[in-house]
């Protein structure tokens, strides 16, 4: 399978050998896409069995954020087939941390539901995230929302890709708006703005730009590789809630960095957007 196969990618099967290399052989791109997008049609099945139902198990987790048992359940789904399939790799799981080699090359950053507690008012707007880590890049990503009928996946190089609504299957690209007073911008809750004293920061960028919503989460950053939003901002965000996402963004071919600037998915904060407005909005925020 190639990666400029898309609509075979996301076809691959949930079952049998999809995404597992030749024997001996170092996973190829192709591979680990195909794994990724059949990890992501495992877990679509569970979440949205699991989804609106009326004996949904939600608990509070130390830092008072909801865990369901859908969470719990396709982490631990996706670590055990990935136990099978790429035993030297190592997970990193929102729900359960880092297992298997600490320092190992390969390490796959999942967020089982991102969006939880959408999932558990039942608002649809939540998914899951996975993404590839090799020599500390991020090399494949998928987000899959199936409650909105919606995907989004990329691998180093091959472009990215979504499945839309109606099931078609497209290139995405970002936007070519090149003044802020032009663009639309995304973030998340006005909460955890405030709760880092940083709201004032998010309100001189959004005084500049032609229109703002609070979609939040993954949606706003897909958005932004779909090019129907122009940059996104988030003042509190862990690995796992961007690691997917990071590539997604680059190989529509945007930006994605903290809100100081500095590239990747593990620094805190993050800003995407389609690159032209990066350093205008970067301005807004303290360093």
């Amino acid at each position: 399978m190639k990666l400029s196969d898309p609509a075979a990618a996301v076809s691959a099967p949930l079952t049998g050998t999809a995404g597992e290399p030749a024997d001996g052989a170092w996973p190829t791109p192709a591979d680990d896409l195909a794994l990724a997008l059949s990890l992501a049609d495992a877990a679509d099945k569970i979440t949205l069995a699991r989804f609106q139902a009326v004996d949904l198990r939600v608990e509070s987790k130390p830092d008072n954020t909801p865990v369901s048992d859908a969470d719990t359940a396709v982490e631990s789904m996706i670590r055990e087939r990935l136990a099978v399939v790429r035993p030297d790799d190592a997970v990193l799981g929102e729900e359960e941390g880092l297992a298997g080699a600490g320092n190992a090359r390969r390490r796959w950053i999942l967020d089982p539901v991102d969006g939880t507690k959408n999932f558990v008012r039942g608002v649809p707007v939540w998914g899951t995230l996975l993404g590839l880590e090799v020599d500390g890049e991020i090399v494949a990503g998928v987000a899959s929302a199936p409650a909105m009928g919606r995907r989004w996946w990329a691998a180093k190089g091959g472009g990215a890709f979504t499945r839309t609504a109606t099931g078609d299957t497209r290139a995405l690209r970002v936007s070519s708006v090149t003044r802020l007073e032009d663009a639309f911008l995304s973030f998340a809750s006005i909460e955890t703005w405030t709760e880092r004293d940083r709201l004032a920061e998010l309100l001189h960028l959004a005084g500049q730009v032609w229109r703002t919503r609070a979609y939040g989460d993954f949606w706003s950053h897909m958005m932004v590789a779909e090019g129907a939003v122009d940059v996104a901002a988030e003042s509190v965000v862990s690995l796992w809630d961007l690691a997917a996402l990071q590539i997604i963004v680059e190989e529509a071919g945007g930006r994605f960095t903290d809100l100081r600037g500095v590239r990747g998915a593990g620094h805190g904060t993050v800003l995407s957007s389609n690159g032209l407005l990066h350093d205008a909005s970067l301005v807004s925020f303290k360093a």
